[in-house]
């Protein structure tokens, strides 16, 4: 493994390099954390808290998708394929089981390990996440990621957003705002929320949009397992006042999973739930 800055990389069988970073307890119960879309490992300073972390005895392992901030890209990846790369990474790690937890964009992700690899899995979590492209609602939050929406379209608006996130910061945080609901903005009021949400984007896109890229591409298409299949006890949150993953998508992705226990909080956002409730969160997968 190689120590790189604000986290570390393990070369995987392949050859790739896979980026991460842990938090909270090193001895503690570990939860592989998956960043949103477009995002990195360092997503997680915007939601957590080391006290909270050390107090439950966790230990997060935020890691970096393939194209995304440390690590590699994948050419032809599906979402299938994500749970060989976490399984080498808890297998570097040495963890046997453990949790994971998929925030927006990563719930997919999560979803794929519990279909994948359940042996491997004590639970899953997925907070305020995407469902599949067909969920009622999905089309309303997310638009410009599913059919319909040419390519080149999508690779434009990612590339203008990696620009805006690395060259004028607080203009881009301005007219990301207001995309958001109310209680999303006033918690991005907060100049420490602010300046940890900038960085999270801004290191997601520090080797290009290829991660982005693909990634927008296969929200847009089957997923390659069905949801009523997962075993895995599972553990879901979704906010009411969502404007970028509507409620409508966590009410379907609940309803499919058999062994799910939902939570909906209907004043919440899409970032102001998991800020509000990361303790009600860890605690789930940590219980």
């Amino acid at each position: 493994m190689e120590e790189r800055t604000w986290g570390q990389q393990v070369r995987l069988q392949d050859g790739r390099m896979l980026g991460y970073a842990q938090f909270g307890a090193a001895e503690g119960a570990p939860i592989f954390y998956f960043h949103g879309f477009p995002g990195s490992r360092l997503d997680w300073q915007f939601f957590g808290d080391e006290e909270c972390l050390e107090e439950l005895n966790a230990c997060v392992i935020a890691v970096d998708r393939p194209g995304y901030g440390l690590s590699d890209a994948k050419r032809r990846r599906s979402i299938r394929d994500w749970p060989d790369d976490v399984i080498e990474l808890a297998d570097a790690l040495g963890f046997d089981r453990f949790a994971v937890l998929g925030v927006s964009g990563g719930g997919p992700f999560a979803a794929a390990c519990a279909a994948m690899i359940p042996a491997r899995l004590t639970r899953m979590a997925i907070v305020c996440g995407m469902g599949p492209y067909d969920a009622p609602g999905m089309k309303e939050g997310v638009s410009w990621t599913i059919p319909g929406q040419f390519w080149l379209v999508r690779r434009l608006v990612l590339m203008l957003t990696a620009m805006g996130v690395q060259k004028d910061p607080d203009q881009f945080l301005s007219r990301s705002k207001e995309t958001l609901s109310e209680p999303d903005r006033r918690l991005l009021d907060q100049a420490e929320k602010a300046h940890t949400f900038v960085e999270g984007l801004s290191e997601a896109f520090q080797p290009g949009t290829a991660g982005a890229s693909r990634d927008a591409s296969l929200y847009a298409r089957p997923w390659g397992f069905r949801l009523q299949d997962i075993t895995v006890e599972t553990h879901l949150w979704h906010g009411g006042m969502d404007l970028n993953v509507p409620i409508s998508v966590g009410r379907y992705v609940a309803d499919a999973i058999p062994s799910c226990t939902a939570r909906f909080y209907e004043e919440e956002g899409h970032l102001t739930l998991p800020d509000k409730h990361l303790r009600e969160i860890l605690g789930a997968l940590v219980a």
